[in-house]
């Protein structure tokens, strides 16, 4: 089985087992918030939905609630980019839903390389694999920030 359609696979089952509980199963992984990102297709125009794993969170100014999302565009390691990271390059406002919340606008964004040096060992401390995935591939694997919009629905 080809990478892509291993990863299609899991995505579809984890989608269904947060469905088929009301998110009381596959909310989390590896202690990580699972979040769904959905961003324009870069070529269709369709709205396209990924399943990602949130390995660090950062309240976006002191006291208030909103909070800034790190996702990592691992795809397991391999030399291509994710779909959705393209996606969110070509158009950067997205939509997060967290497990049984109504998505939000957001706005993505590749990290900076002074972020990136800040945010790449909180990811890897969450999660180990993806220290493995950079050994992996020669592509510099992005960090990318989500950060609400405050613009509702």
């Amino acid at each position: 089985m080809s990478n892509r359609r291993a990863m299609l696979t899991m995505t579809g089952l984890h989608r269904a087992l947060l469905r088929l509980t009301g998110g009381r199963l596959g909310s989390a992984l590896g202690g990580m918030p699972v979040i769904e990102l959905t961003t324009t297709g870069r070529s269709s125009g369709l709205p396209r939905t990924a399943i990602l794993t949130v390995p660090h969170r950062e309240p976006m100014r002191a006291g208030q609630p909103d909070e800034r999302l790190v996702v990592i565009a691992s795809r397991g390691g391999d030399d291509l980019q994710p779909a959705w990271y393209l996606n969110l390059v070509a158009e950067p406002l997205v939509r997060v839903a967290r497990v049984g919340e109504h998505p939000q606008p957001y706005r993505a964004r590749t990290a900076d390389p002074d972020e990136r040096a800040r945010l790449w060992p909180l990811a890897v401390a969450a999660y180990r694999g993806y220290a493995e995935y950079q050994r992996k591939t020669e592509r510099e694997i992005p960090v990318v920030i989500l950060e609400p919009t405050g613009a509702g629905d």
